[in-house]
């Protein structure tokens, strides 16, 4: 296979950049099982010779139009380390305009005996032509059978009949921190390639994607490695090589894996379906902080807040509220909001399950009947048109340190404010306040205060009241920003 050039990052850019590893690299883990964790053994290539006949370098090609010099020529998918060096060169221009085929390289590993390969969603993406060649050169088509870009994974079937070598996947949530992992892949286009490490976090969130709970390895990754197998030291499955973070586009010690036991959910399903099929709740969350968890009266800052809940969703048939805390969902504990997407993702469609949830200061339990992500359309909400001509009434409440004021057809003009939105917009804050420290500013919607709608400054100011006459410390506001709901707990400073 053609070796591909590293490439070399602009001089002038200092920033530290993710690169999503196209083809990556991966790590080794000693999965410790109910014994004491073993020692690194003397050699692993007893191990090696086992699973490389599994591994595959993936290859991809698309055509692409020519272009003139104002713009590049390759177009390759977001995070591929091959974009800048294609980048520079279709800048020099194609002044025939003829078509080129753009080439990319990943890693991927053989699941099944009949031929069915992982790998990254973003070394296939696009493809016209897919090819997988094995360990032994043997090159081969393949063609994709499904793939998620929410979680970056992709599922391949190799065309041609035949028993292959195939790996097992691993349990990753028995994974420990410090475990050995092995990771082996195609970086930069040297196929075959072994590389070892430990297991340095688990549960990264990287901002990748809804999903992230990747495993993190010091086991060195480079381009070229994505899509790749991350073994532990029996020689099971337990991540798929995804993401390095650097500043020059090569290993660094920190690279990113999707856990086997998120990947199988996902691949299960392409497999059967040909695309994902997750479940769906129907809210918008936010986490519960220890002055969020004080205003409703919880003794722990934990779970998943609701800011609010989809109209015609599961969870609005359910008559799950904004304001409520969801803490165990389907009888697994909520401890932060950013693991609910996942958990609903994972559960069965038409399911009908328990969800507890924080309400007026005590636990429920509803039941709701989840819904299918992938079909999910939001409703296009109406409201009543504002006349331009109405007067806005305007209010400063010291306690919050917010000026605030009605929405009017002026006020939605001046702020950029959605027709549909309702509550009161803050005209001003005072830049002492604990509401400037929390971020509010002009132009934001108060939606709610205490988990009660307001309309006028007036009720914002009698909810206040009502909260000091209570023994309260903190009010609750529930804040639109452009589309986005999420809470804001606001200490009442004397006034």
């Amino acid at each position: 296979m053609r070796m591909l050039q590293t490439l070399r990052a602009d001089a002038t850019d200092r920033k530290i950049r993710w690169w999503l590893a196209l083809p990556l690299a991966a790590s080794l883990v000693w999965l410790p099982g109910n014994a004491d964790a073993r020692g690194a053994p003397d050699s692993f290539a007893d191990l090696v010779e086992t699973l490389q006949p599994a591994v595959v370098n993936v290859s991809t090609t698309q055509k692409v139009a020519g272009h003139q010099s104002e713009g590049p020529t390759f177009e390759f998918p977001p995070g591929s380390p091959f974009r800048d060096f294609f980048d520079q060169f279709n800048r020099r221009g194609d002044d025939e305009g003829r078509p080129r085929r753009a080439t990319s390289l990943g890693s991927g590993f053989i699941i099944d005996s009949s031929g069915y390969v992982v790998t990254n969603n973003h070394v296939i993406e696009g493809a016209d032509k897919i090819t997988v060649t094995m360990y032994n050169d043997t090159t081969l088509e393949a063609e994709l059978v499904g793939r998620d870009a929410k979680t970056d994974l992709a599922l391949l079937k190799i065309k041609d009949a035949g028993t292959y070598p195939y790996v097992a996947w691993g349990d990753s949530d028995s994974a420990r921190v410090g475990d050995w992992v092995i990771a082996i892949g195609n970086p930069l286009g040297l196929g075959g390639t072994v590389t070892a490490g430990i297991i340095s976090q688990k549960q990264r969130d990287i901002n990748a994607g809804p999903y992230d709970d990747y495993i993190q390895t010091d086991a060195p990754i480079n381009r070229g490695n994505s899509g790749g197998p991350l073994f532990n030291i029996n020689g099971e499955v337990i991540g798929i090589n995804t993401a390095i973070y650097s500043q020059s586009g090569g290993s660094i010690g920190i690279g990113f894996a999707i856990p086997s036991n998120q990947a199988t959910v996902v691949i299960a399903q392409l497999r059967e379906f040909g695309t994902t099929r997750r479940g769906w709740l129907g809210v918008q969350i936010q986490q519960v902080t220890e002055e969020i968890a004080e205003s409703l009266g919880l003794k722990d800052a934990q779970g998943a807040l609701v800011a609010g809940v989809l109209e015609d969703s599961p969870a609005e048939a359910a008559k799950m509220k904004t304001g409520d805390v969801i803490l165990k969902f389907n009888g697994r504990d909520v401890e932060e909001s950013r693991k609910l997407p996942r958990i609903v993702a994972e559960t069965e469609v038409g399911r009908t399950v328990d969800v507890v949830v924080w309400r007026d200061g005590r636990r429920r339990t509803v039941k709701v009947t989840l819904g299918e992500l992938e079909k999910f359309d939001q409703a296009n909400l109406s409201a009543p048109g504002r006349g331009d001509d109405e007067r806005p009434v305007e209010r400063s409440i010291d306690e919050l340190g917010l000026t605030l004021s009605t929405i009017t057809g002026v006020m939605s003009e001046k702020y950029g404010l959605d027709p549909d939105v309702e509550g009161v917009v803050v005209t001003d804050v005072d830049v002492d306040s604990g509401a400037a420290e929390k971020g509010l500013r002009k132009g934001d919607v108060i939606v709610e205060v205490n988990q009660e709608k307001v309309t006028t400054p007036d009720a914002v100011a009698a909810k206040i009241e009502d909260a000091s006459k209570s023994g309260r410390r903190s009010v609750l506001l529930l804040i639109n920003r452009e589309g986005d709901l999420r809470f804001v707990a606001l200490r009442i400073e004397a006034g």
